[in-house]
């Protein structure tokens, strides 16, 4: 039980906090910059299959040791957010690397944004199983 609450309030976290993230903070820079690339509607199918796995591994590497060893939110805010980072990370530096119309300014704005996304995330997951369960 308790791993289902971990994976379904870490999942329904990141899929509420990140559409804020991605209205306000990420789709602004990416529409000035690559905008004509972008598709009219978002694909939900890859976009939940992405973070159904993603999270996944949080969960798997830091958030379900976190539970078992009595690990601080500290400790998995900063394990998480290295995830995040080199989640977030290897698609940014990609494109930046073999996109010609890549920013850094999209580079920095999503990978910030992801690391945090991912750590916070992973902090709420833990503290809602460990109150509930």
């Amino acid at each position: 039980m308790t791993i289902l609450v971990l994976y379904l309030s870490t999942l329904i976290s990141f899929l509420i906090i990140d559409y804020f993230g991605l209205s306000y903070l990420i789709k602004p820079v990416f529409d000035r910059d690559i905008g004509h690339l972008l598709a009219d509607e978002i694909r939900i199918g890859p976009a939940f299959a992405f973070y159904a796995f993603f999270v996944g591994v949080v969960i798997w590497f830091v958030s379900w040791p976190a539970i078992q060893q009595d690990k601080s939110l500290l400790w998995v805010f900063a394990n998480a957010a290295l995830i995040g980072a080199a989640g977030y990370g290897t698609y940014e530096f990609t494109s930046l690397a073999v996109m010609k119309d890549w920013t850094w300014q999209m580079v920095i704005t999503d990978l910030t944004w992801g690391t945090c996304l991912t750590g916070f995330t992973a902090m709420i997951g833990v503290a809602v199983a460990r109150a509930v369960t």
